[in-house]
Order: structure tokens, then C-alpha cells, then sequence
């Protein structure tokens, strides 16, 4: 059976003339060949208002953004949209919501949220969460809305890109967007990163937080650990340790410089354990370079030097960390 926002989205196709139109930088691309519900006559004068396919009065504001835009605005009633399946960002700042909804109250929404149909003639939100929220603050029953009919996976892509292009995300709701996208939808690295417009090293590095003990990734989330310390974690190599000094570094407010130290020397005793007749002093030259070839690469790296001669081992634990060393030294060339 056909559904109210089936019949809406429907109405709209029919009504309105196709035309692509990016949401922006990179959105485009995530819509390859697929059907997009509502475009729009070419942009002029708007009218004092304008009528939505199925009879909601759109506001001078909203037909000025349909007719820029062309796409065509409708009002949805806030309670008939359902959360979005696929948002990558989990903490939304109250006071920035206030805020929002503040101006909402004093202006109104002044960009449309993008909805595909749902099940019983509800909605699913794709992009626009803060505008939502913002608007229920703000005492708002309806909100305006650009209706599309897009997959699944067209959807996740669309909400992670624009949260990217917004730096809306903190490290480890990237890292937890990239997996998704990987798990749910089965995009190699490569693929995300085409994407979202990134290199695959990048996605790796942050898909590699995903190894964390959750405690740690409760402080990333939190922001209490950024990205930088999450890699020197990384390089541990007793993973034990990891909560242990991680706890450490939150509690004394360690900076990476410090944290780098921190980890050094718990390796020290476990590099002894592992090669005890080989233990022996290391110049500080030597010593240095090992430790920022570790933080750039996010793994153990060993540098054996006798009188300027020796050899330096990088230790992989996936073959998509060894992909990712093998590009990092490709594009060195």
C-alpha cells in the first residue's frame, strides 16, 4: 500500500521538473544515476508564498529557497519524523541548540531538512538533526523539507559527508561512521575515502580507534583524548596497558609530548623481554627517530644502528596496516 510519504514524494516527482542539484561539495557524487525525487523550475522572483504538492502553504522564505535551490520545500509536522538510522554524531551541545533555537524562533528554519518516505506514512530524517531538535526547542510543530527517495546506503553517505564537510564530528564518531560504512554496506577503504573525500590512509588511521578498549573510546567521545593521543596508545605493546595509561593521561591532563614519554618507557622493559641479550645502550638520535616514525605511522617501528649502519623494522598487524605503510612510503618517492 502506498504510503502518505510515498504519495507525497510521488506528487512532487510529478509536479516538479528534474534537475540535479548538489547539497553540496561531494553530495553529488553519492546520488550516481539515482532517481532523485524533487527539482525545480529555474530560479527567479518567488511569489509571497507557495504551495507544497500536497497543499501546505511554504512561506515567501522557503519559495525563494526552492526556486534558488530548485528544489521544491514542503512542511512536514515534526512528529511524523522518525530519527535518522544512519547519524554519525552522537553528542549535539545543548548550549548550541539553545542557540539555534533562538534563531529559529526569531527567523525560522532557513535551510530545509532532506527526508525520504518511511514506513506508515512517516519520515526518515537524512540531513538536518540539529535543525530538528532545534526546532521542537523552539516550540515549532512542522519544519520545512526537501523530499528524496534515495537508498540506504545513499543515505549514510549523504549524513556522514555533510557532517564531515562541518567538522561536526569528533575522532571517534568518524572512526565509528568509517566502520559502518565498511560493515553495513561492505566499502573497502578506498571506497569510503573516494567517498567522503579523503586518502585511504586517513580512513585506516581513524578505523584503527575502533581496536580501542572501550574506555578509551568512551574519552575520545567524550573529548577527553583527542586523535593524536589515540594513535601513541596505539603503538603500546602490551595492550593491557592501554586503559591504564590512558586513565593516566586524562587524569593529569597529559599533552602528546608527554604521553609519547609516558609510552616510550612502558615499551622499554617489554623490548628487553622480548631480545633480553640484545638489550643495549641506543643514541638519542636513534632513540628520537624511532619514536616519530612510531607516532606517524601508528605502529611499532625498530631501528637497530651499529656505527651508522643497521636497519629499521616496521611491525604490521593487518594487512591493512602493511597496505597503509606501502602507500605512506610510495608517496615518499
Amino acid at each position: 500500500m502506498t504510503t502518505t510519504a510515498e504519495k507525497a514524494v510521488a506528487e512532487a516527482e510529478k509536479n516538479v521538473p528534474e534537475k540535479r542539484k548538489a547539497l553540496g561539495r561531494g553530495l553529488e557524487s553519492l546520488l550516481p544515476g539515482g532517481p532523485r525525487v524533487v527539482g525545480g523550475a529555474a530560479a527567479g522572483p518567488a511569489p509571497a508564498a507557495d504551495v507544497a504538492p500536497h497543499g501546505i502553504v511554504v512561506p515567501e522564505a522557503f519559495a525563494q529557497a526552492r526556486a534558488a535551490s530548485g528544489d521544491a520545500v514542503v512542511q512536514i509536522a515534526l512528529d511524523e519524523i522518525e530519527h535518522n538510522p544512519y547519524q554519525t554524531r552522537y553528542h549535539f551541545d545543548n548550549d548550541a541548540l539553545e542557540e539555534l533555537a533562538g534563531s529559529i524562533r526569531a527567523t525560522g528554519v532557513v535551510q530545509p531538512i532532506v527526508l525520504r518516505p518511511g514506513a506508515d506514512g512517516r519520515y526518515l530524517l537524512i540531513l538536518g538533526e540539529r535543525r530538528c531538535r532545534a526546532s521542537k526547542l523552539a516550540g515549532k510543530t512542522t519544519i520545512p523539507a526537501i523530499l528524496r527517495r534515495v537508498s540506504d546506503q545513499q543515505a549514510a553517505e549523504m549524513t556522514i559527508v555533510e557532517n564531515l564537510q562541518r567538522q561536526d564530528l569528533n575522532c571517534m564518531e568518524q572512526a565509528a561512521a568509517f566502520g559502518r560504512l565498511s560493515r553495513d554496506f561492505g566499502l573497502t577503504q578506498e571506497q569510503i575515502g573516494q567517498r567522503v573525500g579523503i586518502s585511504r590512509e586517513s580512513v585506516s588511521n581513524y578505523m584503527r580507534l575502533l581496536k580501542l578498549p572501550s574506555a578509551v573510546m568512551q574519552y575520545l567521545q567524550e573529548g577527553r583524548l583527542g586523535f593524536s593521543e589515540a594513535r601513541v596508545l596505539l603503538t603500546l605493546l602490551d595492550p593491557d596497558l592501554i586503559p591504564k595509561i590512558a586513565d593516566e593521561a586524562v587524569r593529569k591532563h597529559l599533552s602528546v609530548e608527554q604521553l609519547q614519554d609516558l609510552v616510550f618507557h612502558a615499551n622499554v622493559p617489554l623490548e628487553k623481554q622480548a631480545e633480553p641479550h640484545r638489550a643495549r645502550w641506543v643514541d638519542p638520535n636513534v632513540r628520537a627517530a624511532q619514536t616519530a616514525m612510531e607516532r606517524a605511522l601508528g605502529m611499532r617501528v625498530r631501528i637497530r644502528d651499529r656505527k651508522g649502519k643497521g636497519r629499521i623494522v616496521i611491525e604490521y598487524a593487518t594487512l591493512e596496516d602493511f597496505d597503509r605503510v606501502v602507500e605512506m612510503l610510495k608517496g615518499q618517492n
